[in-house]
């Protein structure tokens, strides 16, 4: 099957040559297809023949000015993509009106490149593999290297593999995970995905959940019931915290998985069970097994396949990404739009986020249902334990003389290497602190010459070395 790639396509209207060609150039070697319209009749006339993923444009146009457009398309009634505003100093006013009417976000003049990619990149969905034949996309599971790596691997997971083990933090998203997997793996009839949390069931009761009972089998067993292996036939079972299980049942689980049949509760006869059985822990569960408090035989044999999810702290490049998302959701339900201020991004870049993506959701919630301005500082995400706000990097003082390009060069280099020096030289924390991808920080160090010597040109991009 041929595949293609979506990439994001942005329609641009803006009446300033200089700036248009600028943004058109950046656009197109960030990867972004890119449509340029100079006035604002020309940009509603595009809008309303072509599906654009997003649109970018000024306030001040010569015949339309940005508001006058969006008041029209809004009263259309047609679905429009996220809309960012260009605007002057003495124009906040203005956008923050369009952020109550529904506008995605706005970027004041003058602005930094890479934080207008950064926006659109939150805004739009992440290029990725298309079925050429129309069938459904990958959801996106964020945008940094390590969850594109384990989101690409998935497709051959749930075609190949029937056992798969999910470890990580309570909260990084492992049932998501194996929803996903399911959804690669079912037929064209839709299977069934069960999902059960064995922390939560007592084991009197998770005997039951599990295998199901016959009528009759206790007080209270008025009829025959289905366990979870029985409802999951055919399709995926999903067992989150494996790790919480006792040993008794950790022994009926193995013969399950063994014999790949089950016998209800208060029951003799042996009913077949096929299921694609996903399990998830937040615990070590090989320090487990070496402390006996899990099985050895049962580890081996649902360690088939194991993926890590990431913690959000080890993958920073999805933090305002999924807060964008969180924020868009919230949107929905509200029918409030909100944007992130540039100090409460900084703090959220710095943040630990020990609770992962539910906390990092509830606390998009919990600022939108506080702020009474479409402009979230860092104050309401929080409540008592609200981080400090980190100063951005100070620029050093200005060159007297020198060319314009020699003065980008130098204040770039400094910047850079100041980034480097506050973020204890991590390359993957700095790349997100600036807003960049890795990728894009490692070309940069290449062409300003941060690393004189040799031997680092060559040096693994993954690893920092220390200056000497």
């Amino acid at each position: 099957m041929m595949l293609q790639t979506a990439l994001p396509f942005i329609c641009l209207i803006e009446d300033d040559e200089i700036m248009g060609e600028s943004l058109c150039d950046r656009f197109s070697l960030d990867g972004f297809r890119v449509e340029w319209h100079r006035t604002g009749l020309a940009g509603l006339r595009a809008i309303g023949h072509k599906r654009y993923d997003l649109i970018l444009s000024d306030i001040h146009l010569p015949d339309l000015n940005g508001e006058a457009l969006f008041t029209q398309l809004c009263a259309d009634k047609r679905p429009l993509p996220p809309f960012i505003f260009i605007t002057g100093y003495g124009s906040i006013d203005r956008a923050v009106r369009l952020l109550q009417l529904g506008a995605a976000d706005y970027i004041s003049k003058p602005f930094d490149l890479d934080l207008l990619v950064e926006k659109i990149r939150r805004l739009c969905p992440a290029p990725q593999a298309i079925p050429s034949n129309n069938t459904q996309p990958t959801d996106v599971l964020g945008i940094s290297p390590l969850m594109r790596t384990i989101e690409q691997s998935i497709p051959r997971l749930a075609r190949l593999a029937s056992t798969i083990l999910i470890m990580g933090e309570s909260g990084v998203g492992k049932e998501h995970v194996a929803k996903l997997i399911h959804h690669y793996a079912r037929c064209a009839n839709n299977t069934p995905f069960v999902a059960v949390n064995c922390g939560a069931i007592t084991e009197s009761l998770l005997e039951t959940e599990l295998f199901g009972h016959e009528k009759g089998s206790f007080t209270g067993a008025a009829r025959m019931r289905k366990g979870v292996f029985e409802q999951a036939h055919g399709g995926t079972l999903f067992l989150d915290e494996i790790g919480e299980m006792s040993p008794t049942m950790q022994v009926k689980l193995l013969r399950v998985i063994q014999e790949r049949y089950i016998v209800r509760v208060g029951g003799e006869v042996p009913v077949a069970v096929d299921v694609r059985l996903i399990c998830a822990t937040h615990c070590d569960l090989k320090k487990m097994v070496e402390a006996n408090t899990f099985r050895e035989d049962l580890y081996y044999r649902i360690n088939v396949i194991r993926l890590r999810i990431p913690p959000l702290r080890e993958r920073k490049e999805d933090i305002l990404w999924f807060a964008q998302l969180f924020l868009k959701q919230c949107a929905e339900y509200s029918g409030e739009n909100h944007v992130i201020s540039p100090d409460a991004e900084r703090v959220l870049l710095d943040y630990p986020w020990q609770g992962n993506l539910r906390e990092l959701k509830h606390s998009m919630e919990r600022g939108c249902i506080l702020s009474s301005s479409p402009i979230l500082d860092a104050v309401v995400f929080f409540n008592d334990d609200m981080p400090p706000i980190t100063e951005p990097p100070v620029l050093p003082e200005a060159l007297t003389d020198g060319t314009l390009a020699e003065h980008l060069r130098h204040y770039e280099r400094k910047f850079i290497l100041q980034a480097l020096t506050t973020h204890h030289r991590h390359f993957g924390n700095t790349a997100a602190a600036l807003g960049i991808s890795r990728k894009n920080l490692w070309e940069k160090m290449k062409k300003l010459d941060i690393y004189a010597d040799e031997t680092m040109r060559n040096h693994n991009p993954s690893v920092i070395p220390m200056d000497k």
